[in-house]
């Protein structure tokens, strides 16, 4: 796994090649200061995670933005949001209760936010890096779902990602998406987590979606649930106007944090 310097640097080769359609190893190397080896390198790996494609020279984009980046470098995108909607999130959860997290980088923030007085929580998670970073709560216990992994969000799904959320009994869920749209509701990149996180939405009493304000007005591939099915949608104070009044009047309650 690259180390959080790597994944800034790979984060902003990203952004330049998708902005300029184009980079050469040279100009990458004089615009981050190192060396044409680590440029390089930082090539052959997004390559391999098939985020890029190499060129004589430079690299090229695979595929529009729309689709997913791998949870490490989607952490680096409005991190102090991120931060804020989980800290948020995390107040909601009370002693006793059983809480489903989805996987993400912002999920991840609601995870690393719950309060070290918690008791007696149980906390299901499809996603090992949500499971990892709880593994040493004194007041959690953590359930991991169990099915395929998929290594760029390092996350479970089918088969078999499904069969044990449908034996559970959640007080609240936590959900993310790709996409918050008035009329196609939530949406996610990838089909296989968008079944899991409708299993998800299915097993609890209480749904609550995290998503930063660029995720509104957005449409991915796979539908998860209607507008008006979950119960909250926690936000940035960056969500346009206009976005919040459309969503909301679709009817789906909004805290703007």
């Amino acid at each position: 796994m690259p180390s959080l310097q790597a994944t800034l640097r790979h984060k902003t080769i990203l952004d330049i090649i998708q902005t300029q359609g184009n980079a050469r190893v040279g100009d990458l190397a004089d615009e981050l200061g190192v060396s044409a080896v680590t440029i390089r390198a930082d090539l052959d790996y997004l390559e391999g995670q098939h985020l890029l494609s190499r060129t004589r020279g430079g690299a090229v984009p695979t595929r529009p933005r729309r689709f997913e980046l791998p949870v490490e470098i989607a952490s680096q995108d409005n991190p102090d949001s991120k931060r804020r909607i989980g800290a948020t999130a995390a107040k909601l959860v009370r002693d006793g209760e059983t809480v489903i997290i989805d996987v993400g980088s912002t999920l991840m923030e609601v995870a690393q936010a719950l309060p070290r007085s918690l008791t007696d929580v149980v906390v299901v998670t499809n996603g090992l890096k949500v499971a990892l970073s709880l593994e040493n709560h004194p007041g959690v216990t953590v359930v991991v779902t169990g099915g395929t992994l998929r290594p760029t969000q390092h996350s479970l799904v089918a088969p078999y990602g499904q069969l044990m959320l449908k034996h559970v009994n959640a007080d609240i869920a936590f959900i993310g998406s790709s996409g918050v749209d008035p009329v196609k509701g939530f949406t996610n990149t990838n089909l296989a987590e968008a079944e899991v996180k409708h299993t998800m939405i299915e097993a609890a009493g209480r749904v609550i979606f995290c998503c930063d304000s660029t995720k509104l007005m957005r449409v991915a591939t796979a539908h998860i649930c209607p507008i008006d099915r979950p119960d909250l949608l926690i936000t940035d104070q960056a969500a346009p106007p206009e976005a919040l009044r459309a969503i909301r009047r679709a009817g789906l309650d909004i805290q703007v944090i």
